[in-house]
């Protein structure tokens, strides 16, 4: 593919390119945050944590009866989000239950979920 356009010098805008440097947060703290979105990118993992800012707290298997899905799927998504510090447990006798941890954020979840759900939802595929 060949463009007419001459090339060009860069920096085009070099007060946007240093405003853009000045403001971007360190790469470590990006990486840190790329992780914990790519989290989300499993839909288990992201149901489990619709089901617990919805009703809370459940165990392993209620999850999977709510989720309709293998007590095992569940059990490894909780084990994966717990590491990463989003879900917390309690032990009750023999029954472990999960809820939200008490630092999740909230825009993550309403950013992150509920609007992406419904932004992914309003568009339509490519024809």
């Amino acid at each position: 593919m060949t463009s007419d356009a001459e090339p060009h010098q860069h920096p085009v805008d070099p007060v946007r390119v240093q405003c853009a440097r000045d403001h971007l947060p360190p790469l470590e703290d990006v990486a840190r945050t790329a992780s914990i979105l790519s989290l989300l990118g499993d839909p288990t993992r992201a149901r489990v944590l619709y089901a617990l800012d919805i009703v809370e707290e459940l165990c392993v298997g209620d999850l999977a009866l709510a989720l309709d899905s293998s007590e095992d799927a569940i059990g490894y998504a909780l084990r994966i989000l717990r590491t990463a510090g989003l879900v917390n447990n309690r032990k009750q006798g023999r029954v472990v239950y999960y809820r939200l941890a008490s630092g999740f954020p909230e825009p993550l979840l309403d950013h992150c979920l509920r609007r992406l759900v419904d932004l992914s939802a309003d568009t339509e595929p490519d024809e």
